[in-house]
C-alpha cells in the first residue's frame, strides 16, 4: 500500500501526511490488512463545529489493527484543521471558503482548492470506497441520515445505494451534488457516502458510538473485517426541499428535526426585531424534519429547514 509516496507494508499501521502546500500538510492514519482487499476512505473534519466524525476517527485511529484486516483503510480525521481549532462554522479561516464546495480543487487556487487538490490527488485513488462524516454544525439540529449519490454513473450510484443501506441511520437521502468531498469522488468514479450525525456544536459517546458502528458497517459490508451486518430499519426520502432566508431577521422554527411536517404547515418564520413577519416557510408536502438552523439570527442566503418527503 502506498500512500504519497510512502509504503506501508501488510499488517502496518502508520500515520502519513499529506501534502497541501507550503508549510501545510492533512495528516492521514493508514491501516494496511496483513491480507488483500479492498481500501476504504474515511474524512472528516471538513467543517470545523461537527464533531461526531472527528472523534470517532479519532478513537477508531488507536482502535483498529491491521491483523486483522483483508484490505486497507485510510482515516482522515481533520481534513480542515484549522476550522476545527479555531472553532469556526462551515468555512476553511484561511480563506473563508466552504472546503466542501471547493472540488475539484486547485493546485494554484487558495487554501481551500489545495486541500481539495490534495485530498483529490492522495485519496482519491486509493479509495475503492469514500464515506465523509459529517453533522449539524454549530447552529444546526439534525436528524441522523445519510446522502447518497444519484448524480454519477449508475453503477458507483447503485454501490453507494447498496452501502447506504448496511448504516444504522433512519433515513437515506437522495443527493444530487457534484462539487463536495463525497460527491466529487462519485464523479471520479468512486462510490461515496456523506454520513449526518450530531450537531449543535456537541458530540455525546452515544453518537460516536452510533457513528463507529456506522464505519465497522461498511468495513464489514466492504470484507474488510470479517462478520456480517443486521438487518437495518431505514426509511428513503425521495423528495427534499431545502428552505433558505429570503431576508435577514429572528428565526423561529416550529419544528424539530425527525417531526412529522402535514402539507401547508407552517414550519417557521423570519421576524423583524419589532416582530414584523417577513418570511413564512409552510410544508409543501407531508413528510419529516431532517434538520434546521436554530440560530436566533440568520441573515440572508441562510439554510432555514430542510424536510424530505419519505
Amino acid at each position: 500500500m502506498i500512500v504519497a509516496g510512502q509504503v506501508i507494508e501488510p499488517g502496518e499501521k502508520r500515520r502519513i501526511p499529506i501534502p497541501v502546500g507550503e508549510g501545510l500538510s492533512l495528516e492521514t492514519v493508514c491501516f494496511c490488512g496483513r491480507r488483500p482487499g479492498r481500501t476504504l476512505v474515511v474524512t472528516s473534519g471538513v467543517h470545523g463545529c461537527e464533531y461526531v466524525g472527528v472523534e470517532t476517527l479519532t478513537h477508531l485511529s488507536e482502535e483498529l489493527d491491521p491483523e486483522e484486516m483483508s484490505g486497507s483503510l485510510i482515516l482522515l480525521p481533520l481534513a480542515n484543521p484549522e476550522g476545527f481549532y479555531e472553532g469556526v462554522k462551515r468555512v476553511v479561516p484561511e480563506d473563508g471558503k466552504n472546503l466542501n464546495r471547493a472540488f475539484p480543487g486547485d493546485k494554484a487556487g487558495s487554501i481551500s482548492a489545495q486541500m481539495a487538490y490534495a485530498i483529490e490527488t492522495y485519496l482519491y485513488p486509493a479509495a475503492d470506497f469514500l464515506a465523509d462524516l459529517h453533522g449539524g454544525d454549530c447552529c444546526e439540529a439534525l436528524t441522523p441520515l445519510v446522502f447518497f449519490p444519484v448524480a454519477g454513473e449508475k453503477k458507483v450510484n447503485d454501490k453507494a445505494l447498496t452501502a447506504a443501506r448496511e448504516l444504522t441511520v433512519p433515513y437515506r437521502v437522495r443527493s444530487t451534488a457534484k462539487n463536495g468531498l463525497y460527491s466529487w469522488a462519485v464523479q471520479k468514479g468512486i462510490p461515496a457516502l456523506l454520513i449526518e450525525r450530531g450537531g449543535q456544536g456537541t458530540w455525546s459517546q452515544q453518537e460516536v458510538k452510533q457513528c463507529r458502528e456506522d464505519v465497522y458497517s461498511l468495513l464489514r459490508h466492504m470484507e474488510i473485517l470479517p462478520g456480517t451486518n443486521p438487518k437495518r430499519q431505514q426509511r428513503e426520502i425521495c423528495q427534499t426541499v431545502y428552505e433558505e432566508a429570503r431576508h435577514s431577521g429572528f428565526w423561529y422554527p416550529f419544528k424539530r428535526p425527525d417531526e412529522r411536517t402535514v402539507r401547508g404547515e407552517l414550519l417557521g418564520q423570519i421576524k423583524t426585531p419589532s416582530g414584523q413577519i417577513l418570511q413564512e416557510v409552510r410544508a409543501e408536502f407531508d413528510g419529516i424534519v431532517l434538520y434546521h438552523t436554530i440560530s436566533l439570527g440568520v441573515k440572508q442566503g441562510d439554510s432555514l429547514i430542510a424536510y424530505g418527503k419519505v
